[in-house]
Order: C-alpha cells, then sequence, then structure tokens
C-alpha cells in the first residue's frame, strides 16, 4: 500500500520521522516502524508527495503512490505506466 524505502535512503535523504505505522509482515507478525516524509515522488510527467516506511532493503512504490499519479499496472508487459485515459494528467475521484 505504502512507499517503502530502505532505513539508508531515509538518512540520506534527511527525512525526519512523523510518526509510526503498525505494518503486519508477509509472514502475518506485526511490528512498529518508521513513517517518514513528505517525498516527492515522480513518473513521467506525474508528480506526488506521499509519506514512506522505512524498512527493508529495497525501494517498493506502493499503491497509494500509484493511485495519487494515476498510474496503472500492465501485467501482460511487466511495467507500470501513466493511465492512458488521462495522458496529460493526473485524475482521482472525489465523491
Amino acid at each position: 500500500m505504502y512507499l517503502i524505502i530502505p532505513k539508508h535512503v531515509k538518512i540520506q535523504l534527511q527525512l525526519e520521522e512523523t510518526g509510526a505505522k503498525e505494518v503486519t509482515l508477509a509472514d502475518g507478525s506485526r511490528r512498529m516502524v518508521p513513517y517518514v516524509g513528505p517525498i516527492e515522488t515522480r513518473f513521467k510527467n506525474r508528480a506526488a508527495f506521499v509519506g514512506a516506511i522505512a524498512m527493508g532493503d529495497e525501494v517498493i512504490l506502493g499503491a497509494i503512490p500509484m493511485e495519487d499519479m494515476d498510474l496503472i499496472v500492465l501485467p501482460h508487459e511487466r511495467r507500470v505506466d501513466i493511465n492512458p485515459q488521462n495522458p496529460n494528467f493526473a485524475a482521482a475521484s472525489a465523491k
């Protein structure tokens, strides 16, 4: 769901901890992890400011920043791209 960054990236970007989140790991265990930000994420002509969970050893772009930038997953091509219905700007639903 969230953007995940390794702790060394948090240090390199000099990000402040704004709190903590309890996360459930793949093995079902739970732990408290630092929540940091804001971080500006960019993809092609899209940008979003998001918070991130600082843990692990790789960057993972989660569903929340993807939704904010109006990106879609193209599973057959094994890639992410901008939503072709909104090629010039990110669109969102507000109901």
